[in-house]
């Protein structure tokens, strides 16, 4: 399992929660939401990603943690 910080810019419609597991969806005053939580592993994260790129939404970033270390797969954004 990998825990999981993935944070876009734009709001995600919480009716589209089914897309995304049991990631919990944040909106930011900033106008950025965030998605957290666990999937089980990178092919789920890919899958993830994909589907926010679907909806059209621009990725700001991704961090994973594992329980021995946390790593920033992607950091961007102008």
């Amino acid at each position: 399992m990998l825990e999981v910080e993935i944070r876009v810019m734009g709001h995600v419609n919480r009716d589209w929660s089914n897309m995304f597991g049991d990631l919990a969806i944040t909106h930011k005053m900033d106008g950025s939401t965030t998605l957290s939580g666990s999937v089980r592993d990178q092919s789920e994260l890919r899958g993830v990603l994909s589907a926010l790129a679907d909806l059209g939404l621009d990725l700001i970033s991704v961090n994973t943690k594992t329980k021995s270390n946390a790593n920033i797969l992607h950091e961007g954004g102008d």
